[in-house]
This record gives C-alpha cells, sequence and structure tokens, in this order.
C-alpha cells in the first residue's frame, strides 16, 4: 500500500498563533498550491482512498483529490485548549516555556499533550494498516505527520519535532509484507 501524508497547504493566520484544533482560513495562494501538490502525486488509482482531517483547511484540500472523503477526528491537529486563537507571544512566557520544555506529557490548558496525539494517530495508523487499497491519501497537520513518522521510526516523542513538515508538503510510505517504509519527506 503507497501512503501519500500530506499536510494542508499555507494557512490565512498571523505567525506565532496557536490554531490546533480551531477552523481557520486558507491563504490565497490556495489554488496554486492545490496545483503544485497535485503534480507532486501520482494518478490516482482506481482504490485509492482519501481520508482527511475534519478541519476545513483539510477537507478543502482533500475535495480536489476526490468527492468520497472519509472524515477522521483522529486525524487533528494538536488541541492547544485555552491557547487556541492567541499568539504565544501574548500568553505568559513561563507557562510557554514549561510547556515548551514538556510537551511530550504537559498539555497547554484544557488541552491535550503530544503523547494523546500520538495515542489517537496511532491508533488511526493502526486501522489504516487494514485498509484494503493499494493507494491511500491522508490529509492532515503537522503533528500528526510527526506523530506517524515518529511511530514508524521509533523515535522518542521529543524527537519527532525534529521533522520538519511543510505547508502543502507530500511525504510517501509503502506499507509491504507488514514492513513500512520511507520513500520520501516533505516533497
Amino acid at each position: 500500500m503507497d501512503i501519500y501524508l500530506i499536510r494542508h497547504t499555507q494557512t490565512n493566520t498571523l505567525p506565532g498563533l496557536c490554531y490546533g484544533q480551531s477552523e481557520v482560513g486558507l491563504a490565497d495562494s490556495f489554488a496554486a498550491e492545490c496545483r503544485c501538490l497535485a503534480e507532486k502525486l501520482p494518478e490516482r488509482k482506481p482504490d485509492c482512498v482519501v481520508f482527511s482531517s475534519p478541519l476545513l483547511r483539510c477537507t478543502q484540500l482533500a475535495e480536489t483529490f476526490s468527492t468520497n472523503i472519509k472524515r477522521d477526528a483522529r486525524l487533528l491537529e494538536l488541541n492547544f485548549g485555552d491557547w487556541e486563537m492567541r499568539r504565544f507571544d501574548d500568553l505568559d512566557t513561563d507557562t510557554v516555556k514549561h510547556w515548551a520544555e514538556h510537551f511530550v506529557k504537559v498539555a497547554p490548558p484544557n488541552g491535550e499533550s503530544f503523547s494523546d496525539l500520538v495515542m489517537r494517530a496511532g491508533d488511526f495508523w493502526q486501522d489504516l494498516l487494514k485498509a484494503d487499497a493499494e493507494q491511500v491519501l491522508v490529509i492532515t497537520h503537522a503533528g500528526v505527520i510527526r506523530a506517524f513518522l515518529g511511530h514508524i521510526l521509533e523515535l522518542p516523542l521529543a524527537n519527532a519535532f525534529q521533522f520538519k513538515v511543510e505547508a502543502g508538503s507530500v511525504h510517501k510510505l509503502q506499507v509491504l509484507h507488514s514492513y513500512t517504509s520511507i520513500h520520501y519527506l516533505n516533497h
């Protein structure tokens, strides 16, 4: 099975804004980014399955690939809780520093930790491996893609953020005989 992990395109947000599970608009460059993304992907096979985070920044992209999208909440970005739609610069510096140093186990107030995200993403991954498809597109967020890559490579969770995951990037994985290999990242 060929699996293409795709991060949503650029958003129309200010730098430093926490918008994990909040709805935000897409950048005006969406149409051009979609064309660029389409060129990075092979032709869709008849059995291609398209999964998407339920947030509009992902479903709008998914709809450019298929009319039959499987929305799955396990593909949501990290929940920043009380920090959603606030700028990091406007938050208590010590609290943000503590979270940044311990994000694996520590959650933002009323949010979730990276471990929580990894658990739900891992649950999705196990179900995905049972899919009867030759080709799968997964349109999601940077945190979820990092969780998948960290899981596949059995990395310590804190190391998952060493992967840069660009907006509009494609990451190809292949599962063959119960073995997952990474073909490329950030294409």
